[in-house]
């Protein structure tokens, strides 16, 4: 098949209107390309912050790191955006790049295949639809998917149920008793929201987690003019913060420089010590693992909210539903009106339930039995002219996401520049490559808290860590700076 050797007609398949997605589509048009198609299985852009609604949806990312490099906002209101403000600044940006002309809303790709004759992908959407790609760019990301456990009996409870990332408004919960299961970084936002109006709130923990301070601040109009007059004020603050937050990195190894993890664990118990004064609920809180072993929780309002005499921490989990309640792991029963499954994502299971097949009818799940892996992320042998943004090993516990998919897309790019050349058909990563740089990876993740003895959603039920880059966002830009061809096959017409 002839491309025409030209970037106009190299046709590009995304796969998400979130961050990485909407990022994704922006710089290939600045980059010249014409044919892009972006799916979106939603009816808008936004991702991640289209689907959270829930009470005090915020992010947990400082507002100036947590927006595009080269689309900076002087007007966020606070130190960290909520929901809605962010929402804003992707559906504004949408717009301001003309990309939604490039999106089919209410598409959800089910099926992805690679033609070894045709060098093309054909991808199957859910209404049975089929579109070609040249070029299949995955921007789904690890937090797309929320993971409800499945307890007996929950199908059997008579109230409402629902999760965190799919929040019923119309459920009412003033007076209501609710049973919130689970204690990540979505249930310390919505807590001290709905514990204002709930009559009792029951929030079971199996392992409390560390929490540190949040510092909220709100912008005045002051600082927005100061960062809209003068872009250099908003270019210095930004690298400010993700300095400070790479430093901070340190505090994430085993053998951590300065004390650097010693620091933590003191402002973290300082937190708990400041702001629950009961010695027994303290000890309830008080997590059993080091700090950032699982993702720290950032917080003002957290502590205060479980102190409240209309709120009960059980430190356990549990292990049924029934009609109209849950039974804990000590076999008592806690009826409930309401139950909130705060239990995360299928973050391991990357791409699920989209079956992807590569050369010679590869599964990618089958290539991913023993935990996803890629080539700094974005890459995967057997599977040609395919890229991952926010993909294995690339999320962070330290620093901004949107800095890590930057250096992505600009590598991909890269990659894609290749691909669309006259004499190319396609490029796959070499076995041997993704091999080496994974045994790297995994090598230098041991060194970190991450490898400690704790559960989380870092990491696969067997231990492999599928999800975390093993050091600063700096090291990530040197990784990822230019592809070296000679980790690739390069597939002729």
């Amino acid at each position: 098949m002839d491309m025409g050797g030209n970037k106009a007609s190299t046709r590009i398949a995304i796969l998400g209107a979130g961050m990485s997605g909407l990022g994704m589509v922006a710089k290939l048009k600045e980059a010249g390309y014409q044919a892009i198609t972006l799916f979106e299985k939603s009816g808008g852009v936004g991702g991640t912050w289209r689907d959270n609604t829930y009470p005090g949806c915020g992010c947990d990312v400082p507002s100036h790191l947590y927006s595009y490099s080269f689309d900076l906002n002087p007007d966020w209101d606070y130190k960290w955006s909520l929901q809605p403000q962010i929402l804003k600044y992707f559906e504004d940006f949408a717009d301001k790049h003309d990309l939604r002309r490039h999106c089919r809303f209410n598409t959800e790709i089910t099926d992805c295949r690679w033609s070894d004759i045709d060098n093309v992908w054909t991808l199957t959407d859910q209404a049975g639809g089929q579109h070609t790609a040249d070029v299949l760019v995955s921007g789904l990301g690890q937090l797309n998917i929320p993971y409800t456990p499945d307890f007996p009996g929950k199908e059997t409870f008579k109230g409402a149920a629902f999760h965190s990332a799919r929040w019923d408004h119309s459920v009412d919960l003033k007076g209501k008793t609710v049973a919130v299961i689970g204690n990540g970084p979505s249930a310390v936002q919505f807590v001290p929201e709905i514990q204002k109006v709930a009559g009792k709130l029951l929030n079971f923990q199996r392992s409390p987690a560390w929490c540190r301070p949040r510092g909220q601040r709100t912008y005045t109009d002051a600082d927005k003019r100061s960062f809209r007059r003068q872009p250099w004020r908003i270019n210095w603050y930004r690298w400010r913060i993700r300095a400070y937050a790479d430093f901070g990195f340190g505090a994430f190894l085993m053998n951590s420089p300065m004390g650097l993890s010693n620091a933590m664990r003191k402002m973290c118990q300082d937190h708990l010590e400041d702001q629950v004064k009961d010695a027994g609920l303290r000890a309830k809180l008080q997590p059993d693992f080091d700090p950032g072993c699982k993702r720290i929780l950032i917080s003002d309002d957290y502590y205060p909210a479980l102190c409240q005499p209309n709120v009960e921490v059980l430190r356990q989990g549990i292990t049924e539903v029934t009609e109209d309640g849950v039974i804990g792991e000590d076999g008592q029963a806690h009826p409930c009106d309401v139950i909130i499954w705060a239990t995360g994502f299928n973050a391991t299971d990357f791409l699920t339930p989209m079956e992807v097949h590569g050369r010679n009818g590869l599964s990618l799940n089958e290539a991913w039995r023993d935990g996803a892996e890629a080539f700094k992320g974005v890459a995967v042998s057997g599977f040609p002219n395919f890229f991952l943004l926010y993909g294995p090993n690339t999320n962070l516990g330290h620093n901004s996401i949107i800095l890590m998919v930057e250096h992505q897309i600009n590598y991909v790019i890269q990659c894609i520049d290749r691909i669309a050349g006259a004499k190319v058909a396609a490029i796959d990563v070499t076995p041997q490559a993704m091999e080496a740089y994974n045994v790297r990876v995994q090598s230098e993740i041991a060194k970190t808290v991450w490898a400690a003895n704790c559960e989380s959603w870092y990491k696969t039920d067997a231990g492999k860590i599928t999800n975390n880059w093993y050091g600063r966002t700096t090291d990530y830009k040197k990784e990822t700076a230019a592809p070296d061809w000679a980790d690739f096959e390069v597939i002729d017409r």
